[in-house]
């Protein structure tokens, strides 16, 4: 994808993996790219984002309460919410234009589904769309420590294409806060989807001062 990101159409799922504000972040990032975002928040989804970050963030005001937190620059974007149990939906179809698609958090049931194809719900499906189309699909599992079980699901998924980016923010860049972290996480997701962005220092050979 070339740096001018507008117009493109980007799918997040939120399930219910521990890393709401990953979630947060990457979907800041993506609108104030002018990105229109296909959401899709399974039930624990919905559940994560109100344990996690307060009850201003449920799916219904996540917009509004990404723009109080990072800033107008998200207005830029737009958001189209998809639920979970509607098949019929745009992204269930690889004829929908969809650029590519990250599931962040990632749950170890979600992580299974995908892995062996299930299609039982709309982040399984449009993620089994997104590798039959050979379109990215970035799994950013959340999880410690994990069974074998897990293990060989995420190299199924790996196998079949998808990219693996578990939720482990480096410290090189020497985060101040958990925020700094967040930048991390999301800036490996927009870099795995194409997309250019400033959201923490690249490494140069030394940690800066």
């Amino acid at each position: 994808m070339a740096s001018d990101n507008r117009a493109q159409s980007i799918a997040i799922a939120v399930t219910g993996a521990s890393g709401a504000m990953y979630a947060a972040r990457t979907l800041a990032a993506l609108l104030a790219r002018g990105v229109h975002v296909e959401l899709v928040v399974s039930e624990y989804g919905r559940r994560l984002l109100r344990d996690e970050l307060g009850e201003q963030a449920s799916v219904d005001r996540i917009v509004p309460f990404l723009v109080e937190k990072y800033g107008p620059d998200v207005s830029a974007g737009s958001v189209t919410l998809h639920g979970n149990r509607d098949l019929g939906a745009t992204l269930a179809s690889g004829s929908h234009l969809c650029a590519g698609m990250a599931i962040v958090p990632c749950s170890m049931k979600t992580l299974a589904g995908v892995a062996h194809g299930l299609s039982r719900n709309l982040v399984e499906r449009a993620a089994d769309v997104m590798l039959k189309e050979r379109r990215p699909l970035v799994i950013v599992p959340r999880e410690t420590p994990m069974s074998l079980p897990q293990l060989k699901n995420m190299v199924l998924c790996a196998e079949a294409g998808a990219h693996i980016l578990p939720a482990m923010p480096a410290y090189y860049q020497l985060p101040k806060t958990i925020d700094d972290l967040a930048d991390f996480m999301a800036g490996k997701i927009l870099s795995a989807l194409g997309f250019d962005h400033d959201l923490y220092p690249p490494w140069t050979g030394q940690v800066r001062p």
